[in-house]
């Protein structure tokens, strides 16, 4: 997975740091929307637990959910979405992925991606073989081409059903 840039400090300011000017009610409407709020919340320090030096005090999941709520909170114009789900698990994937794709709407977003499962909807899909692109289209186009993409589509498909 793609390191997530944390701070040594608090999961209110690593969160908040997206939008300093945001109001608690922001903060915590982007924790839910990345859901993490409830781990947050069991914590024995809640908001003020601070995440340690780069996270080390959180697993790659929490790290990435709360980069992903920061994301959230920032509401940039241009979203850049690198291995953004790539720590977590199937199901926590599904429904951040969800949510990341409300919040994709109506801005330009680029998502980097291993797990092909999380670029099916994109309006185009640039897959790249040793560095250079060697096909272009949306989901179903490079499946009907049946080359790279259909080939590691096939593949994960079928590691999926081996879980």
């Amino acid at each position: 997975p793609q390191d997530t840039v944390l701070f040594n400090n608090s999961i209110y300011f690593n969160i908040a740091y997206g939008r300093p000017d945001a109001s608690r009610a922001e903060i915590i409407e982007a924790a839910r929307a990345a859901h993490i709020l409830h781990f947050i919340e069991s914590l024995p320090n809640g908001w003020d637990t601070a995440v340690g030096e780069r996270g080390l005090k959180l697993s790659g999941g929490e790290k990435q959910r709360v980069a992903i709520a920061r994301t959230i909170l920032k509401n940039p114009r241009i979203l850049i979405l690198d291995e953004a789900t790539s720590a977590l698990d199937t199901q926590t994937e599904k429904i951040i992925q969800a949510e990341l794709k409300e919040i994709a709407k109506n801005r330009t977003t680029l998502t980097i991606a291993h797990r092909l499962s999380t670029i099916v909807d994109a309006d185009q899909i640039l897959v790249m073989e040793q560095g250079r692109i060697v096909e272009r289209g949306h989901h179903r186009q490079l499946l009907a081409a049946n080359g790279v993409y259909a080939k590691l589509w096939a593949l994960q498909q079928e590691e999926a059903k081996q879980l």
